[in-house]
């Protein structure tokens, strides 16, 4: 199974347009190693002619652009089946109306995903008038079939996070994916928001190969601290890295061959190369994404 990255930032991706923080400025100027990225999505394919789309960003055309293996064959045959869906938010959904010029597009997604997209942020409903959009229900515990030798199972990350288009049920707002080559018995698990690393989230985490998970913030006060927004890490709806109860704390022991930060927000230090940060993480084994990063499972 291969995994590519297609985008490693969180939303805004890095710089962000309206962010003068020190690590916008620092990629901007050149002024330390860092490179530039955009909104998180990944591909994910067994044999690097059929691709799947976890997630689908404001970026998304030049990231398929980005990557060959996305390109279409003669005919406009386009590589990629389809798109799953972690949650409702903008910069994982945008992209799909950046799609509509297609003969039809499958979207995997949560019965409240799908509510929000259609009848909160509409961009379901407006992608149907482009194009046919086939749902498909995505129902966390249970194993589908993903093309030949692929499979996934999602499972529900709980989130108190304010709805911003209440209706829809809390159950399923938010998932994580473990996606297996059957052929091989290797997994990937994709988790890039969690609020909170519960012993129930930790225990979908167990027996995976490959961990790619959210690395939103460094501290659970970075964006207060820095005097960008008053709420915090966790009340955003990501659990920071750092701290008591951090992802760092909890992950690094975890027996897993790779574990990859990624939705990365822009004012994370870990983005720096030469930050302190940066060096805690590689001192715990831990990875940081970067865009066009491939994993072989």
């Amino acid at each position: 199974m291969w995994v590519h990255v297609l985008g490693s930032a969180a939303g805004g991706g890095f710089p962000q347009w309206n962010c003068t923080c020190p690590s916008c400025r620092a990629v901007r100027t050149g002024a330390r190693p860092c490179v530039p990225r955009s909104q998180s999505s990944i591909g994910v394919s067994v044999d690097r002619r059929q691709w799947f789309l976890f997630n689908a960003s404001p970026d998304i055309q030049s990231q398929i652009e980005s990557f060959p293996d996305l390109h279409p064959d003669e005919g406009r045959v386009v590589r990629l089946q389809a798109v799953l869906l972690t949650d409702a938010e903008l910069d994982h959904t945008l992209g799909l109306l950046l799609m509509r010029e297609g003969c039809g597009l499958e979207v995997h997604a949560t019965e409240s995903v799908h509510e929000t997209l259609t009848t909160g942020t509409g961009v379901l409903r407006t992608l149907a008038a482009y194009c046919p959009v086939k749902w498909q229900r995505v129902q966390p515990g249970a194993e589908v079939a993903l093309g030949d030798g692929l499979t996934y199972r999602a499972f529900d990350v709980p989130t108190d996070k304010r709805m911003r288009f209440p209706g829809a049920s809390e159950y399923g707002r938010v998932v994580g994916y473990r996606v297996t080559d059957t052929r091989r018995g290797k997994s990937l698990i994709y988790l890039p928001c969690v609020q909170r690393l519960s012993p129930e989230v930790l225990e979908e985490l167990t027996d995976c190969s490959c961990l790619l998970i959210d690395g939103s913030f460094w501290r659970d006060d970075e964006m207060p601290r820095l005097g960008l927004a008053g709420k915090t890490s966790r009340e955003m709806g990501h659990v920071p890295i750092d701290g008591p109860g951090g992802s760092l704390e909890l992950l690094s022991p975890l027996p897993v061959d790779r574990k990859v930060y990624l939705h990365i927000n822009n004012t994370n230090p870990i983005l720096l190369e030469d930050s302190p940060e940066r060096r805690i993480l590689t001192r715990h084994g831990m990875e940081v994404a970067v865009d066009g990063m491939e994993l072989e499972i």
